[in-house]
């Protein structure tokens, strides 16, 4: 499928995008992480699509995933309104600021960043950092 975003177009396979975005969304919700660091790789090298790009669309994704997720662990009570409240007002602050410092950078420093946030991790779901 051909993608136009603002003049530029990308060919796009959707069936990847939406069996990646699924196994993703699976996942994030069980395990309890956001799905960027998942759906970014996905949307970038699977589906070749250049960060500026991928940022936007797979927050909005996750997005909806995320409030959905929150739901369901509502019911099943996994839920600390105290926790929510406490990490609520850093979360708003640093998505408001995540952008203006990426739109700063260059699209390599950017992921030169996200690559080391991964590594990281990784290492710590291992359980060697």
């Amino acid at each position: 499928m051909k993608v136009d975003f603002w003049g530029h177009e990308f060919e796009v396979n959707m069936w990847v995008g939406c069996l990646g975005g699924f196994l993703i969304a699976i996942m994030s919700s069980m395990f309890g992480f956001g799905g960027g660091p998942f759906m970014v790789p996905l949307m970038t090298v699977a589906l070749g699509l250049p960060m500026y790009i991928v940022v936007g669309s797979s927050l909005l994704a996750i997005f909806f995933n995320t409030g959905m997720a929150t739901i369901r662990h509502m019911q099943f009570g996994n839920f600390d309104l105290l926790l929510f409240l406490s990490m609520f007002p850093a979360a708003l602050l640093g998505g408001y600021l995540g952008p203006q410092i990426a739109k700063r950078l260059s699209p390599l420093v950017v992921k030169r960043v996200a690559c080391v946030g991964l590594v990281l991790l990784g290492l710590k779901l291992l359980g060697l950092y």
